[in-house]
């Protein structure tokens, strides 16, 4: 069998020897990863297994911002990103395994590598076990990383993608998880007692009294012979069988039984440190919780890729032209039909879905000439859209909202310009909310995804204008 040397495949440049950085703060800008090992307890490693498998949903595109909008740019870069980062692994497993180390040490890095004109070639995740910064002469920054082969190796920390999580105390590095280790101690000494618990119930306790006077040979011979035929978890029925010679007598103790209140406030506590649900965990999640869960948990993490990846695989100078890498999923995959229909029903005869966007919300697959797009002849210019749509009067028994008043109220709370389409939109659901056509999660969720807003903005939005 012939072992590659993977690190050597990647590693091929030599950067100048650094001298080690100086900081500001007096710790020393060292990681060396958690030795607590969080990731063998169950607990832990579920909830972070449901992050990183949502989380790997991401979907890296580069993209080239203008000013009349956002060109979904077709290049190499989106094949590195959304299939193949390195010759070894998937997109989902270069993801996974970044989310992973950035909730197991609170530090994720990955190497990008780059051919002689800057080029990205390559992405691969990195597990050091240590890493250290350094600078040159020229003050440029290094890391020093020792990985699982035993070397050292010095890259510039300018083709390093480097997460952090709970970036507190020290200037590069995210803070270790010291504060959870109680917790898994805890999590730890509950299932020891659990097991021990399950063993002890199997075993009989008690005192063997011997009738008679026996060498302290023989009465060590007889209680080993004692505990060998009763007292082992092959007994079974649980009965002791004596004679004249011996009389025993049982001891009463009672092993203690973890409340499983107990058991799920640890639980409990594992999952609050990671900003999780355990509905998250066993995927019994609503549409509602899962919007949550995606703002709080799935969302920081995207932003965090965009922008350290858009910083690391571009230069300023094609930075500026608009060139830069954006991660997002679809945040309509877990809501349901009746929501699905909704946002197309809306959004679709505005021309802001096109026919195979729209088949994408509902998990088909697409067809030939979809990207077409359908405007609905019955929308008008938004500043007629009162005098045309609406009349003169409002309905006696649904309150309508005015163009201006939706538009006021929407810039407002978004801090954001509406077009006459997306104040249309607004129109019509606050219209189909009063009517209780659409739910409040419902209107909500086609708002903040039609105007791009988030859903606490979108709730403001209509409690401003009920």
């Amino acid at each position: 069998m012939i072992k590659i040397n993977i690190f050597n495949k990647i590693f091929r440049r030599k950067p100048p020897e650094p001298a080690r950085a100086e900081l500001i703060t007096s710790l020393g800008p060292t990681f060396t990863p958690f030795s607590g090992n969080a990731y063998t307890n169950d607990i832990y490693r579920g909830a972070v297994d449901a992050i990183a498998r949502n989380a790997s949903k991401l979907k890296g595109t580069h993209v080239i911002k203008t000013d009349t909008g956002r060109d979904g740019n077709k290049s190499d870069l989106d094949r590195l990103l959304q299939m193949r980062p390195n010759p070894y692994i998937s997109a989902f497993d270069m993801l996974y395994r970044l989310i992973t180390h950035y909730y197991l040490y609170n530090n994720a890095f990955a190497y990008l590598q780059k051919d002689n004109r800057g080029q990205l070639m390559g992405i691969f995740p990195l597990k050091a076990n240590g890493v250290e910064f350094m600078t040159d002469l020229s003050e440029e920054l290094f890391c020093k990383f020792l990985l699982s082969n035993g070397k050292d190796y010095i890259l510039p920390y300018s083709d390093i993608v480097h997460l952090r999580r709970n970036y507190n105390d020290n200037d590069l590095f995210g803070d270790p998880n010291t504060a959870l280790i109680p917790a898994l101690e805890l999590a730890h000494t509950q299932n020891e007692g659990i097991i021990k618990g399950i063993s002890n119930s199997a075993n009989i306790r008690g005192i063997l009294k011997f009738t008679q006077v026996l060498a302290p040979d023989m009465l060590k011979e007889e209680r080993e012979n004692f505990i060998s035929d009763y007292m082992r978890m092959n007994n079974n029925g649980g009965v002791v069988v004596t004679d004249a010679k011996a009389e025993y007598s049982p001891i009463n103790n009672k092993p203690y039984v973890i409340d499983e209140k107990q058991l799920q406030a640890t639980k409990d506590k594992i999952y609050s440190y990671l900003g999780v649900s355990e509905k998250i965990v066993n995927s019994s999640y609503n549409e509602n919780e899962w919007a949550a869960f995606y703002e709080s948990v799935i969302e920081p993490i995207a932003v965090q890729l965009s922008l350290e990846f858009t910083e690391k695989v571009f230069t300023p100078k094609e930075q500026a032209f608009g060139n830069s890498i954006l991660f997002e999923a679809n945040r309509l995959q877990f809501t349901n039909a009746r929501t699905k229909a909704a946002l197309i029903n809306e959004l679709m005869p505005l021309g802001l879905l096109s026919v195979n966007q729209s088949l994408e919300i509902l998990n088909l697959p697409r067809v030939p000439d979809g990207d077409r797009r359908i405007i609905s002849l019955n929308y008008i210019n938004a500043e007629k859209a009162d005098q045309y749509q609406l009349g003169a009067e409002a309905s006696d028994t649904v309150p309508q909202n005015s163009n201006e008043e939706v538009q006021d109220v929407a810039e407002e709370v978004s801090g954001k310009q509406l077009n006459g389409a997306q104040t249309q939109s607004l129109l019509n659901v606050m219209a189909r909310y009063a009517t209780k056509d659409l739910t409040l999660g419902q209107a909500i969720n086609i708002i903040a995804i039609s105007i791009g807003v988030s859903r606490q903005q979108a709730k403001n939005i209509i409690e401003g204008l009920e």
